[in-house]
């Protein structure tokens, strides 16, 4: 009870600016939040699609792997239907790896969708803890100028005090958010390079199996298996 109390203090002396510092706070760790849980979802259904297609395309079962990636849900889904389509169409195998890497940079925006938000609430937060320290500061001489000469010095020393509130407060609150900012972009970093990955590995099945414009050779490549990174 003691500790809520000091933080409520320290939040009613800091001043209005406190405020918006504690609303850029708040909607950073919700974008961070969404972020993460989007993140570990892709990564996630991305793996469970690539240890269904994988076999299949080992087997040059183009036609099963089709089925199952229209009813796939996941990014690395997306990214082979649009290739695959233009395979059984005819399309050369170069022109089929070409649309896999569109596929991808399709994919790689809506990965990093509102991510840069927390670098820039961070650096928010802290200018205007900034901001809030210098207007108490500029506050506080005014109110002294004019103060009796025997209680300047505690009047200056408790309004200095007072206006400090606000720029620690934004540095509680940027620190955090550098760090979610952190976290979520190696998240995002490593969804994007299994893609990559699994986006040369596809492109190099495609060509050994290609035979037909709407088939693949049905006998097994010795291509190796390959773990999906999460």
């Amino acid at each position: 009870m003691e500790v809520i109390n000091v933080i409520i203090r320290f939040i009613q002396d800091g001043g209005a600016f406190m405020y918006p510092i504690m609303i850029t706070l708040a909607l950073g760790i919700a974008i961070a939040i969404e972020r993460y849980l989007y993140l570990v979802t892709v990564s996630v259904q991305n793996r469970r699609a690539w240890e269904k297609i994988q076999p299949l395309m080992l087997q040059g079962k183009i036609n099963r792997t089709m089925e199952y990636v229209r009813s796939s849900k996941s990014h690395l889904s997306d990214m082979l239907l649009y290739a695959l389509t233009h395979l059984m169409e005819g399309r050369r195998a170069d022109d089929v790896e070409r649309m896999l890497e569109e596929g991808l940079m399709e994919i790689i925006p809506r990965l990093e969708k509102r991510t840069p938000y927390l670098a820039t609430f961070a650096n928010i937060a802290t200018l205007l803890g900034l901001l809030g320290t210098i207007l108490g500061l500029i506050a506080a001489f005014s109110a002294v100028a004019n103060a009796d000469p025997a209680d300047k010095a505690n009047m200056l020393s408790s309004s200095i005090s007072v206006a400090m509130n606000t720029t620690a407060f934004g540095l509680v609150a940027a620190i955090p958010l550098l760090l979610l900012h952190s976290v979520i972009s190696t998240k995002t970093g490593e969804i994007v390079d299994s893609l990559d990955m699994a986006t040369i590995k596809l492109s190099n099945l495609i060509k050994i199996n290609r035979n037909s414009k709407n088939e693949m050779v049905e006998e097994p490549v010795t291509e190796p298996p390959v773990t999906f990174k999460s």
